[in-house]
């Protein structure tokens, strides 16, 4: 009996050929969306973690708060100083630490002449190897900076393939950093931050020479501490350190102190968020796709009201037109969910072998999810039988002599 009424209501929406497929549109788009940016959200925290797990655990950073966008430490108005470097260092389980200077520079090379960020690298083999550890960089091109390579700068990946200055970069070719000249020493690896990968490199003492800071004042300091299980406790006593030194209460300070769990938790807390309002928008394709079903459902039971007759007239009762009926609505929902679904992983793939490419290497990663997939068909489904209740509640509620007379 089953297979009599799946059958019959595979014929129904079969003989009805464009209507049940424009009927589907709705739960096409639904479910695509709802799978597509749910897989790419997942690919995309999948990278992030796997970006923020190739940082050194045992590092954080402390900066001012500062008033804008930028890198760190490079909008704030206060910078920090030698005073909050041996309160610092002062404080329980610090090993080192490492003050950074950011600033805003011209470079100029072939004549063409453009602004960004520099960032310094110090000289000292330990405090050197900090700072690389800690921003997880690598040469790709060349070599990274140390003791003895005044003169030389690191370049981002975004320049190897600039089109902004008319001719390539390339290793040993002269630039000019705020009108004074310096040679390429490398390129650094493609990163998944923007900022790193179009920003310039170069040694602290050149650093301070070209920008007059003299080690003044610092944009932001790398502390290491010498156990990294503890870094939640040495994180908690440099901000009670800084905040009895500057008088400020709990929750107003002008400062912040950053480990690599607070960033991950602060980035998945705001992938979460993005989730949750792209799958809101999701769902409204999908009430869409409901509302034409349950449409289509309607018009379905008035074309064929005689047909229902003639059903009940030879023996069909009103549980056996309640579920061809249903059976239609929930077969509608359900070959609209597969295909969406299809769609949607395919999208995701799609776009992930996109941003792989231009990105370079395979850091954007989504994977077939199959219970995102099954879920998304089954609620498909269940939206589709949903939405066919009331039309088919009507439609066995006809009285047989009323339908034969239509």
């Amino acid at each position: 009996m089953i297979s009599d009424y799946f059958s019959l209501a595979f014929n129904n929406l079969r003989k009805r050929g464009l209507r049940s497929w424009l009927t589907m549109l709705g739960i096409f788009i639904g479910i695509a969306a709802v799978v597509a940016l749910i897989s790419l959200g997942a690919g995309l925290k999948t990278a992030v973690i796997g970006q923020f797990g190739s940082l050194s655990v045992d590092k954080l950073t402390i900066q001012n708060k500062g008033t804008g966008f930028g890198p760190p430490g490079s909008t704030v108005i206060e910078k920090l100083n030698d005073h909050d470097i041996k309160i610092l260092e002062n404080v329980r389980g610090v090993d080192k630490v490492v003050p950074r200077l950011v600033r805003v520079g011209s470079l100029e090379y072939n004549g063409v002449s453009g602004f960004g960020y520099a960032i310094d690298i110090p000289e000292e083999k330990d405090l050197n190897k900090v700072v690389y550890d800690s921003m997880g960089i690598e040469a790709e091109q060349g070599k990274l900076l140390k003791d003895g390579d005044q003169g030389k700068i690191l370049l981002g990946n975004g320049f190897l393939d600039t089109e902004d200055f008319e001719k390539p970069f390339a290793v040993g070719k002269k630039v000019k950093i705020n009108g004074k000249g310096f040679e390429i020493g490398g390129f650094l690896e493609r990163s998944s931050s923007l900022q790193l990968n179009y920003m310039v490199l170069m040694l602290n003492d050149d650093m301070e020479e070209l920008f007059d800071t003299q080690g003044k004042e610092f944009d932001m300091l790398i502390v290491q501490v010498q156990d990294k299980d503890d870094i939640e406790e040495v994180g908690q006593g440099i901000e009670r350190k800084l905040r009895n030194d500057r008088n400020e209460k709990l929750g107003e300070e002008t400062f912040s102190v950053e480990t690599p769990l607070q960033a991950l938790e602060g980035v998945n807390d705001i992938l979460n968020i993005v989730n949750v309002i792209v799958i809101g928008i999701a769902m409204i394709s999908l009430f869409v796709g409901g509302v034409g079903i349950a449409n289509t459902m309607y018009t379905s039971v008035v074309e064929r009201t005689k047909e229902i007759g003639i059903m009940k007239a030879i023996g069909a009762e009103n549980k056996d037109i309640l579920f061809v009926f249903l059976i239609e609505a929930g077969l509608l929902g359900l070959v609209g969910g597969i295909i969406g679904a299809l769609i949607g992983l395919g999208a995701a793939l799609g776009a992930s072998a996109a941003a792989n490419s231009a990105l370079g290497g395979d850091l954007f990663i989504v994977s077939v999810n199959y219970a995102l997939l099954f879920g998304a068909i089954g609620f498909s489904f269940f939206v589709g039988v949903l939405s066919g209740i009331l039309p088919a509640i009507q439609a066995s509620k006809l009285n047989v002599v009323d339908a034969l007379r239509s």
